[in-house]
């Protein structure tokens, strides 16, 4: 099949078959890993070392809650489910070696809500655990659960060997591409339970040996309070893994998700998260494209039951481009043509590939407008009478 472009706007192009990666305004950040997308565009606006494999510390989290919040969503774990304490795990993961803790205590019961809250807000090396045992039994076979998402989801310089991130020799990796790829897979897929666990300031859980007074511990999202629009995600930190962050926010209709890893202080992850954040939506902005269901263009079908079909923005298309760009973009539909039949309506069946000064291809995608089937015997049979004369 020939690959078959048609510009839309002034001018010819020459079809580069890239991602949707922007040319970037400046930015530099001492990270040894950075990486930031906008899931308005799909564009990536910056990716320093971004499939390098490396120990996410409890960025893993996000991906114990991603499992809890799809069974959720499935009707297969209810929020106000009571799970129970293990002695046994209670020792495990108490004390100032065991990292951050929820403060669970040994027997108590605790609902899933509950966990979700420690393990998003306080970074619960406990309440991850906890929450494991009560959906699988055992942590390990949670992980196993978690690595099967991991791998359906396409994670792949991701592998998980615990259910919090908790240093392992090197058997939990992740790398920034993915971290971001399940972040936005979290917002997208559950956006009501995203919006319930991952902004919370703050949770008290808990009570001071002693004294007995309820224990309360701050998020340690950098974003928070900082950054209009700031709504999650999780934090990392181990020696091994240095200071990290996986952090989203939403300003104006633009989402962006960014990834930091590798930073050496509390502070200066606060400070390069922020920065990192304010660059994506200053120095970058959205333009429109396409209002969703609108006909971009038409296609050709090969032996379908209709010869042509119309190609429909699936939702409203944008383009992230370098702030103060001019209008001078440049569209043009490519696809494997003719499509060939049968095919649905709002099935991926082509691209509107977007150009501009000072930006590489962004590709976007475009749906049909309505069902094609095969064509039955005469119409297949007048196809190739067509073609046999050159009339098709």
């Amino acid at each position: 099949m020939k690959r078959k472009t048609f510009a839309l706007l002034s001018g010819m192009l020459l079809f580069v078959s890239l991602p949707a990666e922007a040319a970037a305004p400046p930015f530099d950040t001492p990270a040894p890993v950075a990486f930031m997308k906008d899931l308005s565009s799909g564009a990536i606006l910056y990716a320093k070392n971004p499939d390098l494999r490396m120990p996410p510390a409890s960025m893993a989290k996000m991906m114990t809650v991603y499992v809890a919040f799809d069974l959720v969503r499935k009707g297969e774990l209810k929020l106000d489910a009571m799970a129970t304490v293990r002695p046994e795990t209670w020792k495990r993961w108490h004390g100032p070696a065991a990292g951050s803790t929820m403060f669970l205590s040994p027997g108590e019961q605790v609902s899933v809500a509950n966990l979700l809250f420690g393990i998003v807000t306080l970074s619960g090396n406990d309440a991850c655990v906890v929450l494991a045992e009560h959906i699988s039994g055992t942590e390990e076979a949670f992980v196993a659960l978690m690595n099967r998402r991991a791998k359906e989801m396409g994670l792949t310089n991701s592998h998980f060997g615990t259910s919090n991130g908790w240093p392992d020799g090197g058997v939990t990796y992740v790398s920034a591409r993915d971290l971001a790829t399940l972040a936005e897979k979290t917002i997208e897929e559950h956006p009501k339970l995203y919006k319930t666990f991952y902004s919370r300031p703050s949770f008290t859980w808990g009570k001071t040996m002693g004294s007995g007074q309820a224990i309360t511990q701050a998020n340690r999202d950098p974003l928070l309070g900082r950054v209009a629009g700031a709504d999650g995600l999780k934090t990392g930190h181990t020696e091994e893994a240095g200071y990290g962050f996986t952090g989203s926010a939403e300003q104006n209709g633009r989402r962006l998700v960014m990834v930091l890893s590798g930073l050496t202080s509390f502070n200066q992850r606060v400070e390069q998260s922020v920065s990192f954040m304010n660059w994506g939506f200053r120095a970058w902005q959205s333009k429109p494209v396409a209002p969703k269901g609108r006909k971009v263009q038409t296609a050709e079908v090969q032996l379908g039951d209709a010869r042509e079909v119309g190609l429909v923005a699936p939702k409203d298309l944008v383009v992230t481009v370098p702030a103060g760009l001019g209008s001078d973009l440049k569209s043009r539909v490519v696809y494997q043509g003719p499509i060939k039949a049968p095919f649905k309506k709002g099935d991926h069946i082509a691209d509107l590939v977007v150009s501009g000064p000072d930006m590489a291809p962004q590709k976007l995608p475009l749906v049909a407008d309505r069902d094609v089937g095969t064509a039955g015997f005469f119409d297949r049979m007048m196809a190739g009478l067509r073609w046999l004369f050159g009339l098709a």
